[in-house]
């Protein structure tokens, strides 16, 4: 499932449209995802309107445009968003002062399950597996949905008390599950859960509230970190980080870390695959043996 920065990754393919207005639009009507969505008002209000902008916060994108229409998309498991130019040298001004004409028919590929005709090509949000899920409001401001998102985790409003505070209040959940919660960590997922955890040397499977203090200043470091980075790294080209990180190694049985050389250990823990490091993340069995030693 595309995570933060790859979802900041395909906003961008679409965001080169801005300042455009819309020619057509198609549609799959019947398609999965546009369960939470008027299609009826999508087809017949968009053609016309300008793009005025695109954001991407967590795992959502929102389009606006000209007249108060927005546009949210999800992308899912296996969502993308491509912008295609089948003619380079199409003359875009006179195209883009045309009255808007009557929606196109039902797009050719079946996993493009939305199309938008702008001067300069077209928009296409792809969906094989339909997780996906589009949105369709109008309105002065942005959607209360959007508007609902949490602060993003690299901001100044994300603080450490906003960190521990979550964690108590899940204490008896797995660390990886928790972190998984989008009402908390909007655009956190899977590789990018275990990447935290790994450099943070915390288990995956650790009770959110049994984390000491300086053991929760070390994971907010490190998810902020693993946040910035994979949006430096990951969201210009869609590349994957270097080797140094646990990402590249995580992916398959067999894979080692690459700070202690071992074999890493892949699991289902709070119902995801999980990967992590046993010479870097001990297991919360060990540390309880540990503890009562000590007593």
């Amino acid at each position: 499932m595309p995570e933060l920065a790859e979802v900041e990754h395909f906003r961008r393919r679409w965001a080169v449209a801005v300042g455009e207005r819309i020619r057509t639009v198609s549609v799959h009507r019947n398609a999965r995802v546009f369960r939470a969505c008027d299609v009826a008002a999508l087809v017949e209000d968009l053609p016309g309107r300008r793009l005025l902008s695109s954001e991407a916060a967590g795992k959502q994108m929102l389009f606006g445009f000209s007249g108060g229409a927005w546009l949210g998309i999800h992308l899912g498991m296996t969502g993308s968003l491509e912008f295609v130019n089948p003619d380079a040298t199409a003359t875009a001004t006179a195209t883009d002062t045309a009255t808007a004409t009557a929606p196109a028919p039902a797009p050719a590929d079946r996993h493009d399950h939305l199309v938008l005709e702008t001067p300069s090509g077209r928009l296409v949000f792809r969906d094989p597996r339909l997780f996906g899920r589009i949105r369709f409001d109008r309105g002065r401001g942005a959607p209360a949905w959007w508007l609902a998102i949490p602060p993003p985790l690299t901001s100044d409003e994300f603080m450490l008390a906003d960190l521990g505070t979550f964690l108590d209040r899940r204490a008896k959940s797995p660390l990886k599950a928790v972190l998984l919660m989008q009402e908390r960590f909007p655009g956190v997922g899977n590789w990018m859960a275990d990447e935290i955890l790994w450099r943070a040397e915390l288990h995956p499977a650790r009770q959110a509230g049994s984390l000491d203090l300086p053991e929760r200043r070390r994971l907010y470091r490190w998810l902020r970190w693993v946040c910035r980075e994979s949006m430096r790294v990951v969201a210009p080209s869609f590349a994957d980080p270097p080797a140094s990180w646990l990402f590249r190694h995580r992916w398959s049985d067999g894979g080692l870390c690459p700070r202690t050389g071992h074999a890493l250990v892949r699991e289902t823990i709070g119902g995801r695959t999980t990967c992590w490091s046993p010479g870097r993340q001990p297991s919360p069995r060990k540390l309880v043996k540990k503890s009562t030693s000590r007593g």
